[in-house]
């Protein structure tokens, strides 16, 4: 018998926003007893719910149970700013870049794969095309360091033949209503989406085709008896030939990849929504994402009413916290720096409320690959977002749903060819010399 028990179960800080800023949503229903399935998937996110997808389109005879810790979208699914971008997006790099020709060109057909696959469930779910919107987004740079690595990633995206358009004040002006803009590098690939919307339906269209979706049901152990898995959470258990660990940086906390996982956490605020008068002086469309075009920068979004609200999302600010616990001195900090950043931008309403701050859980990898396999048999994992878990999370689940299948396929290949993550410099020296290493790369892109 092989038992392997959760050291520390997810810790979420701060108000779920993009969830609280949604109708209410029916009664959770938690795993309460034991149950028998064909293939068991820990955790409801981006990866859980596509390996679920994937499985249920493959074998629609497959029982199939997802367990999530807390509510759909209430964990780090719904703490993204809501960015499914197609295109290279390293954000160890200086300009997004990734990591060469040839891995770049396969990296945006795996993204674009991932982007169908979901577009395909908002169409077999009835999801809100609100949720989903194919809007593209824009590096915005707010100096000329900014602006010089715009036009390196625009001449990168150029050279491997993807649409691209730079803009100029003007016109960052007319889309986002902020003078704080010099120029701005448009990409129309992205689809920008309201994480908790988009999750929470799926996770109900899911339920509708017969897979059993589990909320307020947090793993404690996985274990191992003959050719069997046993899932216990905490009212319950859950039978298996085959389990699939989607809960990303979690996947430590069971013992796998010590030492190899970096877990970063960002940090965003959400204003109250905007007021007539508000909206007045503001000016700009009334959706438009905004990334800087130094990774290390502030990301800004805004959204519209049928997507939560007029509202103007900041995020910004990184800390490496490897026993996965933001603390509160951290979530007031960090409001501190978000009501600036806005400030900056949009000084006509720096008196603007910003109604919620939150922190959301990213897993990395000091090599920027993943762990997508097979770490036992029967038992998968689909982790390592990499900071793109829209995306990428969607990929490593639908991966990790073919290998159960005993399938091969490029997503699959691609992921199984990756080197194994490296091993991080031990405590606290890791600690220490990380979040150093942040605080440095934000001050530097401190005016993006």
């Amino acid at each position: 018998m092989t038992i392997h028990q959760a050291r520390r179960l997810p810790v979420q800080r701060g108000p779920a926003a993009w969830s609280a800023i949604l109708p209410g949503q029916d009664a959770p229903v938690p795993l309460d007893g034991d149950k028998a399935v064909d293939v068991v998937i820990v955790g409801g996110g981006f990866a859980g719910l596509a390996a679920a997808r994937r499985l249920h389109l493959s074998d629609p005879d497959l029982t199939i149970a997802v367990l999530e810790a807390g509510r759909l979208a209430e964990g780090a699914s719904g703490r993204n700013s809501g960015f499914m971008i197609d295109l290279p997006h390293d954000l160890s790099s200086e300009d997004y870049a990734g990591k060469g020709e040839k891995e770049d060109r396969a990296m945006i057909a795996l993204n674009r794969e991932a982007i169908g696959f979901s577009r395909d469930a908002v169409a077999d779910y009835g999801i809100d095309p609100a949720y989903f919107d194919p809007a593209g987004k824009i590096n915005g740079a707010a100096s000329d360091t900014g602006h010089h690595l715009n036009e390196s990633y625009s001449e990168h995206l150029t050279f491997l033949g993807e649409k691209n358009e730079m803009l100029d004040a003007k016109s960052m002006h007319e889309v986002t209503g902020s003078r704080h803009y010099q120029s701005g590098l448009y990409t129309p690939g992205t689809v920008m989406i309201q994480p908790a919307g988009f999750v929470r339906a799926y996770g109900a269209g899911l339920r509708r085709q017969g897979v059993s979706v589990y909320e307020n049901s947090p793993v404690t152990h996985v274990e191992r008896s003959g050719n069997s898995w046993t899932v216990t959470a905490n009212k319950g258990k859950v039978t298996a030939g085959a389990v699939v660990l989607a809960n990303n940086g979690h996947l430590e906390s069971f013992g796998f990849a010590t030492g190899r996982l970096m877990h970063v956490f960002l940090y965003a605020s959400m204003t109250v929504d905007l007021d007539r008068d508000s909206l007045a002086k503001l000016g700009g469309k009334s959706r438009w994402g905004v990334t800087p075009s130094d990774p290390m920068g502030t990301t800004m979004r805004r959204i519209d009413t049928a997507q939560g609200g007029n509202r103007i999302i900041t995020r910004t600010c990184a800390e490496f916290l490897p026993e996965m616990d933001p603390s509160a001195g951290s979530i007031e900090r960090t409001a501190k720096v978000h009501r600036q950043k806005f400030a900056d931008r949009f000084p006509e309403l720096a008196g603007v409320k910003q109604e919620y701050t939150w922190a959301g859980h990213l897993c990395l990898t000091w090599n920027g690959v993943e762990v997508m396999r097979e770490l036992e048999p029967g038992l998968y994992a689909a982790c390592g977002c990499n900071g793109l878990g829209t995306v990428r999370s969607t990929l490593l689940g639908m991966a990790a749903a073919d290998m159960v299948l005993g399938r091969t396929s490029t997503i699959a290949e691609h992921f199984l060819a990756e080197d194994e993550p490296k091993k991080l410099a031990p405590r606290p020296f890791s600690t220490i010399g990380a979040n150093l290493f942040l605080r440095y790369k934000e001050w530097r892109a401190r005016a993006e």
